[in-house]
Protein backbone atom coordinates (compact mmCIF):
# COMPACT_ATOMS: atom_id res chain seq x y z
CA UNK A 1 0.00 0.00 0.00
CA UNK A 2 0.99 3.65 -0.71
CA UNK A 3 2.00 6.13 2.46
CA UNK A 4 -1.23 8.17 2.68
CA UNK A 5 -3.30 10.21 6.07
CA UNK A 6 -5.48 7.49 6.81
CA UNK A 7 -5.09 3.71 4.80
CA UNK A 8 -8.12 1.72 4.73
CA UNK A 9 -7.66 -1.75 4.87
CA UNK A 10 -10.42 -4.49 4.17
CA UNK A 11 -11.54 -7.17 7.12
CA UNK A 12 -13.20 -10.55 6.20
CA UNK A 13 -16.39 -9.05 7.30
CA UNK A 14 -15.74 -6.46 4.53
CA UNK A 15 -16.20 -3.77 7.17
CA UNK A 16 -12.74 -1.15 6.84
CA UNK A 17 -10.19 -0.51 9.50
CA UNK A 18 -8.83 3.03 9.64
CA UNK A 19 -5.25 3.10 10.31
CA UNK A 20 -3.25 6.05 10.42
CA UNK A 21 0.14 6.65 9.77
CA UNK A 22 3.11 8.49 11.75
CA UNK A 23 6.77 8.15 12.08
CA UNK A 24 8.26 7.96 15.44
CA UNK A 25 11.44 9.64 16.79
CA UNK A 26 12.52 11.82 13.90
CA UNK A 27 15.51 13.13 13.23
CA UNK A 28 15.01 15.31 10.89
CA UNK A 29 11.76 15.90 8.53
CA UNK A 30 12.36 12.56 6.71
CA UNK A 31 13.56 10.20 9.63
CA UNK A 32 11.45 8.44 12.48
CA UNK A 33 10.15 4.82 12.57
CA UNK A 34 6.77 4.10 10.79
CA UNK A 35 4.31 2.83 12.84
CA UNK A 36 0.14 2.03 12.02
CA UNK A 37 -2.35 3.61 14.95
CA UNK A 38 -5.67 2.23 14.85
CA UNK A 39 -7.23 4.44 17.21
CA UNK A 40 -10.20 2.26 17.94
CA UNK A 41 -9.99 -1.55 17.67
CA UNK A 42 -12.88 -2.36 19.64
CA UNK A 43 -14.42 -5.84 18.82
CA UNK A 44 -11.43 -6.72 16.00
CA UNK A 45 -10.07 -10.41 16.94
CA UNK A 46 -6.54 -11.07 16.89
CA UNK A 47 -6.60 -12.89 13.19
CA UNK A 48 -7.95 -9.17 11.86
CA UNK A 49 -5.24 -7.25 13.37
CA UNK A 50 -2.46 -9.19 12.22
CA UNK A 51 -4.42 -9.18 9.03
CA UNK A 52 -3.96 -5.88 9.13
CA UNK A 53 -0.54 -5.38 10.40
CA UNK A 54 0.53 -7.50 7.81
CA UNK A 55 -1.15 -5.60 4.99
CA UNK A 56 0.17 -2.14 6.61
CA UNK A 57 3.50 -3.67 6.30
CA UNK A 58 5.46 -1.70 9.05
CA UNK A 59 7.84 -3.10 11.97
CA UNK A 60 4.04 -2.52 14.19
CA UNK A 61 0.80 -1.34 14.64
CA UNK A 62 -0.88 -0.38 17.47
CA UNK A 63 -4.68 -1.35 17.98
CA UNK A 64 -6.40 1.21 20.43
CA UNK A 65 -9.21 0.30 22.83
CA UNK A 66 -10.88 3.15 25.42
CA UNK A 67 -11.84 2.24 28.47
CA UNK A 68 -14.16 3.46 30.82
CA UNK A 69 -11.64 5.54 32.50
CA UNK A 70 -10.58 9.06 30.93
CA UNK A 71 -7.03 8.72 29.37
CA UNK A 72 -6.89 5.34 30.17
CA UNK A 73 -6.65 2.98 26.86
CA UNK A 74 -5.45 -0.85 25.88
CA UNK A 75 -3.18 -1.23 23.35
CA UNK A 76 -1.96 -4.13 21.83
CA UNK A 77 0.43 -4.21 19.21
CA UNK A 78 1.24 -6.25 16.34
CA UNK A 79 4.31 -6.84 13.99
CA UNK A 80 3.23 -8.54 9.93
CA UNK A 81 4.11 -11.91 11.60
CA UNK A 82 2.99 -11.95 15.55
CA UNK A 83 1.86 -9.87 18.72
CA UNK A 84 4.51 -7.85 20.53
CA UNK A 85 4.15 -7.39 24.27
CA UNK A 86 5.39 -4.26 24.06
CA UNK A 87 6.39 -1.31 21.24
CA UNK A 88 7.96 2.36 22.08
CA UNK A 89 7.81 3.59 18.79
CA UNK A 90 4.35 2.52 18.02
CA UNK A 91 3.49 3.69 21.98
CA UNK A 92 4.66 7.04 21.02
CA UNK A 93 3.27 7.45 17.07
CA UNK A 94 -0.04 6.25 19.24
CA UNK A 95 0.03 8.91 22.38
CA UNK A 96 0.45 11.79 19.15
CA UNK A 97 -2.33 10.49 17.51
CA UNK A 98 -4.52 10.50 20.15
CA UNK A 99 -3.57 13.87 21.65
CA UNK A 100 -3.75 15.73 18.35
CA UNK A 101 -7.41 14.55 18.61
CA UNK A 102 -8.09 15.00 22.48
CA UNK A 103 -5.36 17.53 23.49
CA UNK A 104 -2.18 16.95 25.09
CA UNK A 105 -2.08 15.35 29.03
CA UNK A 106 -1.53 12.13 30.81
CA UNK A 107 -2.37 8.68 29.30
CA UNK A 108 -2.29 5.53 31.04
CA UNK A 109 -1.92 2.32 28.30
CA UNK A 110 -2.64 -0.79 29.54
CA UNK A 111 -0.48 -3.72 27.45
CA UNK A 112 0.32 -7.20 27.92
CA UNK A 113 4.02 -5.62 29.28
CA UNK A 114 1.88 -3.93 31.87
CA UNK A 115 1.05 -0.65 33.02
CA UNK A 116 2.42 2.12 30.67
CA UNK A 117 2.43 6.19 31.15
CA UNK A 118 2.50 8.09 28.38
CA UNK A 119 2.82 11.77 28.33
CA UNK A 120 2.38 14.46 25.86
CA UNK A 121 3.50 17.68 25.64
CA UNK A 122 3.74 20.70 23.22
CA UNK A 123 6.75 22.20 21.98
CA UNK A 124 8.90 24.28 19.08
CA UNK A 125 9.20 20.77 17.15
CA UNK A 126 5.54 19.86 17.58
CA UNK A 127 3.91 17.61 20.14
CA UNK A 128 6.51 15.30 22.06
CA UNK A 129 5.97 11.83 23.82
CA UNK A 130 7.55 10.06 27.04
CA UNK A 131 6.92 7.13 28.04
CA UNK A 132 7.75 5.71 31.54
CA UNK A 133 8.17 1.40 30.67
CA UNK A 134 7.27 -1.23 32.81
CA UNK A 135 10.52 -1.81 35.62
CA UNK A 136 13.53 -3.07 33.83
CA UNK A 137 15.95 -5.62 34.28
CA UNK A 138 19.33 -7.04 32.71
CA UNK A 139 21.40 -10.33 32.83
CA UNK A 140 24.75 -11.43 31.44
CA UNK A 141 24.53 -13.66 28.37
CA UNK A 142 25.60 -16.91 28.45
CA UNK A 143 29.03 -18.17 26.25
CA UNK A 144 26.46 -19.81 24.06
CA UNK A 145 24.22 -16.58 23.73
CA UNK A 146 27.41 -14.54 22.30
CA UNK A 147 28.87 -17.42 20.17
CA UNK A 148 25.38 -17.73 18.27
CA UNK A 149 24.55 -14.27 17.93
CA UNK A 150 28.59 -13.19 16.41
CA UNK A 151 27.63 -16.06 13.98
CA UNK A 152 24.80 -14.69 12.39
CA UNK A 153 25.99 -11.38 12.40
CA UNK A 154 29.30 -12.03 10.79
CA UNK A 155 31.39 -10.54 13.79
CA UNK A 156 34.02 -11.51 16.09
CA UNK A 157 34.40 -11.24 19.87
CA UNK A 158 37.83 -8.49 18.82
CA UNK A 159 35.05 -6.22 17.74
CA UNK A 160 33.17 -5.52 20.50
CA UNK A 161 33.86 -3.22 23.06
CA UNK A 162 35.06 -4.54 26.67
CA UNK A 163 33.47 -1.49 28.56
CA UNK A 164 29.77 -2.47 27.91
CA UNK A 165 29.50 -6.27 28.92
CA UNK A 166 27.20 -8.20 26.68
CA UNK A 167 23.80 -8.77 28.29
CA UNK A 168 19.86 -9.57 27.57
CA UNK A 169 18.15 -6.29 28.65
CA UNK A 170 14.14 -6.14 29.29
CA UNK A 171 11.79 -2.98 29.48
CA UNK A 172 8.81 -5.08 28.20
CA UNK A 173 10.60 -7.16 25.68
CA UNK A 174 14.03 -9.18 25.80
CA UNK A 175 17.05 -7.41 24.05
CA UNK A 176 20.08 -8.94 23.52
CA UNK A 177 22.76 -6.00 24.20
CA UNK A 178 25.91 -5.70 22.27
CA UNK A 179 28.31 -2.72 22.48
CA UNK A 180 31.81 -2.64 19.04
CA UNK A 181 34.36 -0.31 19.57
CA UNK A 182 34.48 0.77 16.05
CA UNK A 183 31.26 2.73 14.25
CA UNK A 184 32.16 1.12 10.79
CA UNK A 185 31.84 -2.34 12.49
CA UNK A 186 28.13 -0.86 12.95
CA UNK A 187 27.42 0.72 9.91
CA UNK A 188 28.42 -2.53 8.01
CA UNK A 189 25.46 -4.46 8.98
CA UNK A 190 24.94 -7.52 6.45
CA UNK A 191 23.71 -10.39 8.97
CA UNK A 192 22.09 -14.18 8.11
CA UNK A 193 18.44 -13.16 8.19
CA UNK A 194 17.12 -16.84 8.93
CA UNK A 195 20.43 -17.97 11.16
CA UNK A 196 19.30 -15.09 13.50
CA UNK A 197 15.45 -15.25 13.30
CA UNK A 198 15.66 -18.85 14.50
CA UNK A 199 18.21 -18.00 17.50
CA UNK A 200 15.98 -15.12 18.37
CA UNK A 201 12.83 -16.54 18.42
CA UNK A 202 14.47 -19.44 20.70
CA UNK A 203 15.65 -17.38 23.08
CA UNK A 204 13.03 -14.57 23.12
CA UNK A 205 14.41 -11.66 21.74
CA UNK A 206 12.58 -8.77 20.09
CA UNK A 207 15.14 -6.82 18.44
CA UNK A 208 19.27 -7.06 19.08
CA UNK A 209 20.41 -4.17 20.63
CA UNK A 210 23.49 -2.95 18.53
CA UNK A 211 25.30 0.15 19.72
CA UNK A 212 28.86 2.13 19.47
CA UNK A 213 29.17 4.57 22.25
CA UNK A 214 30.48 8.43 20.90
CA UNK A 215 30.50 9.05 24.61
CA UNK A 216 29.24 8.00 27.66
CA UNK A 217 26.18 9.22 26.81
CA UNK A 218 25.75 9.45 23.06
CA UNK A 219 25.30 5.86 21.18
CA UNK A 220 24.97 4.93 17.74
CA UNK A 221 22.30 2.13 17.42
CA UNK A 222 21.44 -0.57 15.59
CA UNK A 223 18.10 -2.96 15.85
CA UNK A 224 17.46 -5.89 13.91
CA UNK A 225 13.58 -7.38 14.05
CA UNK A 226 13.18 -10.76 11.81
CA UNK A 227 10.84 -12.17 14.38
CA UNK A 228 8.96 -9.31 13.65
CA UNK A 229 9.33 -10.25 9.79
CA UNK A 230 11.02 -6.59 9.39
CA UNK A 231 15.28 -6.81 8.55
CA UNK A 232 16.10 -3.60 10.66
CA UNK A 233 13.78 -1.09 13.06
CA UNK A 234 14.96 2.50 12.17
CA UNK A 235 13.95 3.47 15.90
CA UNK A 236 13.21 1.34 18.62
CA UNK A 237 11.86 2.74 21.83
CA UNK A 238 11.37 -0.19 23.77
CA UNK A 239 15.14 -1.57 23.33
CA UNK A 240 16.23 1.95 24.02
CA UNK A 241 14.56 1.81 27.43
CA UNK A 242 15.62 -1.68 27.81
CA UNK A 243 19.38 -0.10 27.13
CA UNK A 244 18.71 2.58 29.82
CA UNK A 245 17.96 0.40 32.47
CA UNK A 246 21.31 -2.36 31.49
CA UNK A 247 23.04 1.37 31.85
CA UNK A 248 22.06 2.15 34.80
CA UNK A 249 22.01 -1.70 36.62
CA UNK A 250 26.32 -1.96 35.76
CA UNK A 251 26.54 1.86 37.07
CA UNK A 252 27.69 2.68 33.23
CA UNK A 253 26.50 6.62 33.55
CA UNK A 254 26.34 8.70 36.57
CA UNK A 255 22.62 9.27 37.53
CA UNK A 256 21.19 10.68 37.05
CA UNK A 257 21.18 10.95 33.30
CA UNK A 258 19.56 11.62 30.01
CA UNK A 259 21.20 9.33 27.07
CA UNK A 260 21.05 10.33 23.17
CA UNK A 261 20.48 7.69 21.08
CA UNK A 262 20.82 7.87 17.06
CA UNK A 263 19.24 4.82 15.32
CA UNK A 264 18.37 4.55 11.35
CA UNK A 265 20.89 6.99 9.98
CA UNK A 266 22.54 3.43 8.21
CA UNK A 267 19.03 3.01 6.43
CA UNK A 268 18.25 6.45 5.53
CA UNK A 269 15.42 7.24 8.39
CA UNK A 270 17.82 9.68 10.90
CA UNK A 271 16.25 9.21 14.23
CA UNK A 272 16.54 10.53 17.86
CA UNK A 273 15.46 8.95 21.24
CA UNK A 274 16.21 10.86 24.05
CA UNK A 275 16.28 8.46 27.07
CA UNK A 276 15.80 9.41 31.21
CA UNK A 277 17.40 7.20 33.73
CA UNK A 278 17.31 8.21 37.76
CA UNK A 279 18.82 6.43 40.38
CA UNK A 280 15.53 5.89 42.82
CA UNK A 281 13.39 4.43 40.40
CA UNK A 282 14.11 1.04 37.90
CA UNK A 283 11.79 2.52 35.02
CA UNK A 284 12.77 4.36 32.38
CA UNK A 285 11.55 7.09 30.55
CA UNK A 286 11.65 7.71 26.87
CA UNK A 287 10.72 10.85 24.48
CA UNK A 288 10.33 11.78 21.42
CA UNK A 289 8.30 13.19 18.67
CA UNK A 290 5.79 11.73 15.67
CA UNK A 291 4.71 13.08 12.67
CA UNK A 292 1.88 11.81 10.35
CA UNK A 293 3.32 10.48 7.32
CA UNK A 294 1.33 12.12 4.51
Amino acid sequence: MTDTDDATIARPEAVDVEVLRYAAFPDGAGGGNPAGVVLDATGLDDAIRLAVAASVGYSETAFIEPTRRDGEFRVRYFSPLAEVAFCGHATIAAAVALAERRGSGPLLFQTLAGAVEVNTDESDAGRIATLTSVPTRTRPASGEELAAALAALGWRSADLDPRYPVHVAYAGNDHLVLAVSDRARLADLHYNYDTLAALMAGRGWTTLQLVHAHTPLLFSARNPFPPGGVVEDPATGAAAAAFGGYLRALHLVDLPAQITLLQGADMGSPSRLLVDVTGDDDRVQVAGSARSIR
